[in-house]
């Protein structure tokens, strides 16, 4: 695989990781709490939607947008992506932000589901149902988006796939031997070098997308082809590091911050 191929596999693997970690977390709060047969259902639900979705929105992406185009809005959409995560780790790192907590999390998942009462009788739980649905759905969401517009701009779906399927998977068989929540895993570290790769990839197509508004309509080439990705990643990581350093708290202030649950 050429570079491009291995910093799409990089970043899809990461990114579900990372999302599959905190879906895990809810799903083991829900099913040690309440129900693992409602839980299971609820996951079982978001996966049918998701792959739905999938087929939809790849689909759609494929078929009505000219390959700048398609380019311009998946740089785009990859750039908020990179730049959500980036703004969080640069956060984080300056100790403006508390950092991602997994255990406090799950204390407050199991916190709200034994608040919502206890399960009765044999049917369907639908707390644990549809708190699992919404967790897995939603965090499946943001690794679906990102699985399609790196495959279809890189025209590599199966590696994309790929490394999303080898992360959904490392999670499932790390937290069936744990059976809790992945806490050790650097979700914050790996949430930066996510960021970065987001908005290096996304500013890397958005500007070759920019082809679209020119006389042939066709996509712009960066001096270098794929290696100004490694150029943008670095340009990216040196700007994140000084609005770090520009919005560092002293280190009394910061160790006081309360352990984020917010991913």
């Amino acid at each position: 695989m050429d570079a491009a191929a291995w910093g799409l596999g990089t970043a899809v693997l990461l990114a579900s990781i990372v999302e599959m970690v905190e879906a895990l977390t809810i799903v083991m709060a829900m099913g040690m709490t309440r129900s693992w047969r409602s839980t299971f259902a609820g996951v079982a639900a978001a996966l049918v939607a998701l792959t739905a979705f999938t087929a939809v929105a790849g689909y759609a992406l494929a078929t009505w947008l000219p390959e700048a185009a398609l380019q311009l809005a998946i740089g785009g959409v990859l750039l908020i992506f990179g730049l959500q995560w980036l703004r969080k780790a640069i956060l984080r790192s300056s100790g403006r932000k508390a950092m991602h907590d997994e255990d406090q999390i799950f204390a407050d998942e199991v916190a709200a589901a034994e608040s919502a009462g206890a399960v009765r009788g044999k049917g369907l739980d639908w707390f644990s149902f549809m708190v699992s649905f919404k967790g897995v759905f939603l965090e499946g969401v943001e690794v679906v988006f990102i699985v399609i517009t790196f495959g279809l701009s890189a025209d590599n779906m199966p590696v994309a796939i790929g490394a999303a399927v080898l992360g959904v998977l490392l999670v499932l068989g790390v937290g069936i031997a744990v059976r809790g929540p992945l806490s050790k895993v650097p979700e914050n570290t790996m949430k930066y070098g996510v960021g970065l790769l987001l908005a290096a990839f996304g500013t890397f197509w958005a500007v070759e997308g920019l082809g679209i508004f020119t006389a042939s309509h066709q996509s712009l080439e960066w001096p270098g082809a794929d290696l100004a990705i490694l150029v943008l990643v670095a340009a990216w990581f040196g700007l994140s590091r000084v609005m770090v350093h520009a919005l560092r708290r002293p280190a009394a202030a910061a160790s006081t911050a309360v352990p984020s649950t917010s991913s």
